[in-house]
């Protein structure tokens, strides 16, 4: 069978995706909890959840039923009528907003995270007549053309031309590999007085201190950068720059694409860090990756119905009736767990597994990080600091074989690699993960290590 469909996608299927990241592609064809599984019924232990998507575990029964129920009730509705789980998914999230946040706002749907990011430089746009963002080296935000140009990666621009409006790029502070060559407990913060520099002289060219008036429009942000790594701001970091956003009148939009819904174990990324953001982005998770929604939250005077009229934007499945109501059910699954405890509890023991390994891989094992589930491990040559991307891509495959004998049985280890030199492994595993599980993944990390070096 699996012969078949390869040679079938060989032919047949585009490369442009990222099936094809892993040689051969890996097929899978069921999936329960916290597992994917096989032709041959082999269980992979999944550290990544669909890129944080499936927050809530694979097969979830109860989000099952929310999405049988809309199957039997009403399935499909054109984006352009109203339906009640809609209205009460946008109630729910802007009412999370103002409690956080201490404003009033409302919230927008799309289908997909780049979908989304669109809609917020459309917003962002139209209430600061600007086109130029500011956004994090190591940021990733999509790759649709207008979120290509504030992804960091060139990598996903260069084939399509020249982006005029691309994004101009900060140093995001990632401690381990400071691109100050800083160290934290003496560099008080020097990234964000850099930052801050800028507005010091028009000569730096973007600020008019005549006028009081910035070229740029938004800063993106993401709390903890995903596809950078999972890198975690130092304290103190985010509010000191946005202070230096406020004063100069730009807008801090804050994607919470990978790290909302409890990730971080936080509802959003960056209450960790005490940040009131403008826009917030989000996705992913909001569905546990069942019909694809997505959204923005914004304060009410930058998306009121003058400020952003009925037309803004369309797509077709938007706040599709399916997605929205597994959303609802999302939601409500939320506000019924004690999440904040139980992901950060589980990600303290995950964390301190992962340190562990560090201490018996010293070197190879170069960083190791986490905020809630939300956890990082960075390879390293024997010198513990040049990055070791050969090493993290051999693991990553290795992990696919699924010939890791525990106990007699058969495993695998899904894996996801990141990082600014792809020697990262990131770890988002389901919230509903045992220790025993925790301890499982560790253990096969470590076989894999072995087998790799």
């Amino acid at each position: 069978m699996n012969d078949d469909i390869l040679s079938r996608d060989s032919r047949y299927c585009s490369f442009g995706d990222t099936v094809h990241y892993a040689k051969p592609p890996k097929v899978f064809s069921a999936c329960e909890g916290s597992y994917l599984y096989d032709e041959a019924g082999i269980p992979y232990l999944d550290l990544q959840m669909w890129y944080s998507a499936a927050s809530f575990g694979y097969r979830n029964e109860r989000l099952r039923n929310a999405m049988v129920k809309q199957l039997d009730t009403l399935p499909q509705l054109a984006c352009q009528y109203l339906h009640k789980e809609k209205v009460e998914v946008a109630s729910e999230i802007a009412r999370i907003c103002e409690d956080r946040f201490g404003t009033p706002g409302r919230v927008h749907f799309n289908v997909g995270g780049s979908q989304a990011v669109e809609d917020s430089l459309k917003l962002v746009r139209r209430n600061t007549g600007k086109n130029l963002m500011f956004a994090f080296m190591g940021g990733y935000h999509g790759r649709t053309l207008g979120a290509s140009a504030i992804t960091s990666s060139y990598r996903y621009r260069r084939p399509y031309g020249h982006f005029s409006d691309r994004a101009h790029f900060v140093p995001f502070p990632y401690c381990f590999r400071c691109p100050y060559e800083k160290k934290p407990e003496d560099c008080g913060l020097y990234c964000v007085q850099q930052f801050e520099r800028l507005f010091e002289s028009e000569y730096y060219s973007m600020w008019d201190s005549k006028a009081g008036e910035c070229e740029f429009a938004a800063f993106y942000v993401e709390p903890v950068q995903g596809t950078g790594g999972y890198i975690i701001p130092p304290e103190g970091y985010l509010p000191a720059l946005k202070r230096i956003l406020d004063e100069h009148k730009i807008l801090l939009v804050d994607d919470e694409i990978q790290m909302g819904f409890y990730r971080t174990g936080k509802f959003w990324g960056i209450e960790n860090f005490g940040v009131r953001p403008d826009v917030v982005v989000f996705g992913k998770a909001l569905t546990n990756g069942l019909n694809p929604l997505s959204g923005l939250w914004a304060r009410e005077e930058l998306i009121s119905p003058s400020k952003f009229p009925p037309g803004s934007t369309h797509s077709t499945f938007s706040s599709n009736t399916l997605g929205t109501a597994v959303a609802l059910e999302v939601l409500r699954m939320i506000a019924e767990s004690d999440l904040e405890k139980t992901v950060k509890e589980k990600g303290a023991y995950f964390l301190e597994q992962l340190q562990m390994l560090k201490r018996r891989r010293p070197g190879v094992v170069g960083d190791v990080s986490g905020l809630g589930l939300a956890l990082r491990v960075e390879f390293c040559k024997p010198d513990g600091l040049t990055p070791d991307r050969e090493l993290t891509d051999r693991i990553f495959q290795a992990g696919l074989k699924g010939d890791l004998d525990v106990d007699g049985r058969k495993y695998g280890l899904v894996l996801d690699v990141g990082g600014y030199y792809k020697n990262v492994i990131t770890i988002a595993p389901a919230f509903d993960i045992e220790r025993s599980e925790i301890d499982l993944a560790v253990g096969l990390l470590d076989r894999l290590i072995s087998r790799c070096e």
